[in-house]
Formats: structure tokens, sequence, C-alpha cells
């Protein structure tokens, strides 16, 4: 897809419901599709690519808790960087029911969550970004618990936490113009450590940091708009083989080494061996997100944030 038109995709599908503006909050608002509306939440279809559930909305992220066995989707629920209140994290169970579509609900008197994207568990948080604002949530009640302003940020997006408790937060370092996505020079991944203190981790040039994943001691980042796939550790940086679209948003790091990563220019998930190699482990899902991955059911969770849907995936093998 030529990239006009993708960025022309990016303002009325990506935020949903955020008009592109140049700089501030814009009254414009687009209005979700009529027929994704109507879908009652928790509307579950099975199908041969795997478990469709609908009723969400602009999903962005989907996370497993493993130790509860449930799905956690994050939903923008209008603009991407509208400070409106109104997102919220709802609970998916593996079966595909919808627990609780609003469990942690911006509406609420006692919670603040505007535009929640990226989620990442440690010990018993729940780490949710939310444009400038990472916020923290108890685990099994939702419970809000304490938050990290991250001055100078812009849109943070995902969350990865290393095995020694250290959070990583993207900032993609973007805000929305007339011609589309607009560079702020705030693009970073910020460090959290276990005992709170912040700092930023020296990827290199890098810009529009989408997704990140961290496992054996490496972060790895995709990039939104330039497709660029990066590992760091120890202060050094590597670039990894380029998959065929340029707009990558989710990815997980495999036991093996391998990398799952969702691409929205081909609607692809691929799989990227440590040779090189790649090759397409789901195929034809619009807008596909922020991926996450049930280890146990091997599945892969796909949020369609332009679909209001998620699809559960069986991944091969």
């Amino acid at each position: 897809m030529h990239s006009d038109l993708r960025m022309s995709l990016v303002c009325l599908l990506l935020i949903v419901g955020a008009a592109c503006s140049d700089g501030g909050e814009s009254e414009v608002r687009t209005q979700e599709p009529e027929a994704e509306a109507a879908l009652p939440a928790g509307t579950t279809e099975t199908t041969t690519d795997g478990i469709i559930v609908s009723g969400f909305s602009a999903p962005e992220s989907v996370l497993h808790d493993a130790q509860l066995d449930v799905y956690l989707v994050s939903n923008i629920n209008g603009g991407g960087l509208d400070v409106d209140d109104n997102g919220f994290i709802s609970r998916l169970a593996p079966d595909g029911t919808i627990s609780d579509l609003r469990w942690i609900d911006g509406a609420a008197d006692d919670v603040t969550l505007h535009a929640p994207k990226g989620m990442g568990l440690n010990g018993d948080t729940l780490i949710v970004t939310d444009i400038d604002v990472v916020r923290l949530f108890d685990r099994e009640s939702g419970e809000p618990i304490g938050e990290w302003p991250v001055d100078g940020s812009s849109f943070l997006n995902d969350v990865a936490v290393a095995a020694d408790g250290s959070v990583f937060v993207s900032d993609m370092g973007v805000r929305f113009s007339e011609s589309g996505l607009e560079d702020t020079g705030s693009a970073a991944i910020h460090v959290f450590g276990p005992d709170g203190a912040h700092s930023t981790l020296d990827a290199g040039d890098v810009t529009r940091i989408n997704g990140l994943a961290a496992r054996d001691g490496r972060v790895y980042g995709v990039t939104y708009g330039t497709g660029v796939i990066f590992s760091v550790i120890g202060g050094t940086r590597a670039d990894l083989p380029e998959l065929p679209g340029m707009n990558l948003d989710g990815v997980v790091a495999l036991d093996g080494g391998e990398l799952l990563v969702s691409d929205w220019d081909t609607q692809t998930v691929y799989l990227l061996r440590p040779n090189g190699s790649a090759s397409a482990v789901a195929k034809n899902v619009e807008s596909p997100a922020d991926i996450g991955i049930d280890r146990g059911r091997n599945r892969l969770l796909i949020p369609g944030l332009s679909t209001n849907q998620v699809l559960l995936a069986p991944l091969p093998g």
C-alpha cells in the first residue's frame, strides 16, 4: 500500500476517532464503522483461522496473564492521543468469552486511563502505557496502585519486562498532523529499574519505536513506518533482517530465539528465525497491533485495532 494512503489509514483507523490535526486536541471525530459498532461485546466466531471475538473498542494490545490464565485487552476507545479518560482494559477467557469488558475502566471515579496501549506484568503489578504516563494496577483486583509520568514523551507505546524486573517502555515519538504522522523527536526506550529508577536505553539512531520484547538479557524492538527490527544487549545494537512490510507493530520473543512480528502493510504476523528466514503464521489480519502469546496453548493473540476484534489463532508446530 502506498505510504500516503497508509498514513491516512493511520489517522482514520489506527486512532479510531482521532482526526489528523496540527498539534493539540481536535474537535473533529470520525465514526466507527456501523457494522463493527453493532456487534455486541463477546460475540465469538470459530473459523479455520481461530476464534474471533468481537465487541472491543480499538483493541491495541493483548497480554496473557499465565498465572490467572486470562487474556487482558487494552481498549483505546477513541483517539490514541485523546486525554478523555474513557480507555479500558478487558478480561477475556481463553475460550473466547469476555468475562469483564471494562475490568479497569477510565470512566470509574478512582481510575485514570485515557488511551491504553502496551501492557506488561511484573510480579503482582500490571503495567500499562497511557500517552505520556505509565500506569500501574494490581494484577488481581485491577485497582490503581501508582503511576510513572514520563516527562517529554509524546506517544508511549509498548511494555517489555525483563527477568530481573527491569521494565522497558517505548515512546514512538509522534503526533498527528494533516499529512499523517509527524515525528516529535522524543522517540526512545525508557527503562524503569527494579528500584523504580528511570533511565533510557541507547538504541542508536532509531525512530517510531513501536513493539518491544525482552528475553535473555536482550531487548528487541520494531518500528512503524520504517520497518526496522533491532536488538540491544550490553549497550550494543544490531539490526535484524527486514520483513516485507514497513509498518511493524507488535513483537514477541520465543524460546528458540525466533521473533513473532505483526505488520500492518501485509496484514500478516511473521515468524522471523535466527538464521534470517521468515514465514507467515497468520495472514489477512487487518490492523494487527500489539500481539501476545499463550505459550501453554501455543496460541497467538492478535488485536485488530480497526476491526474491534481479537483473533485467538493457533501457532503452527
